[in-house]
């Protein structure tokens, strides 16, 4: 990943309603979850919904895809993957046997 899109990755959860959207869906898993059920679960109402997942899916973090009249938002992994791997590269100096603990906590969650 290269710097620009880390940025506005963190640019995009920079806001505490697009953060409550991008962790929601990463609960949810990869087969995330419909825009009403998202409006329903964190009580905001679809115009203001439709913005921030606007922002959260141009930065690459969010995916969509339509079903029939709604639109089904999931976590796009493999961005967030690669913003851990972007955050990470240079972590110990490249000596990853330094990072047992930043290891051991992404086991963990």
């Amino acid at each position: 990943m290269e710097q620009e899109a880390a940025i506005e990755a963190f640019w995009a959860l920079a806001q505490t309603s697009r953060m409550a959207i991008f962790r929601l869906l990463v609960r949810a898993g990869p087969e995330g979850l419909l825009v009403g059920e998202i409006s329903r679960r964190l009580d905001i109402v679809p115009s203001t919904l439709s913005g921030h997942l606007a922002i959260l899916k141009r930065s690459g973090l969010l995916k969509a895809t339509r079903h029939q009249r709604e639109i089904h938002y999931a976590t796009n992994l493999t961005v967030v993957s690669d913003l851990i791997s972007f955050l990470l590269s240079d972590c110990c100096e490249g000596r990853v046997e330094n990072c047992s603990e930043i290891i051991s906590l992404l086991k963990s969650a």
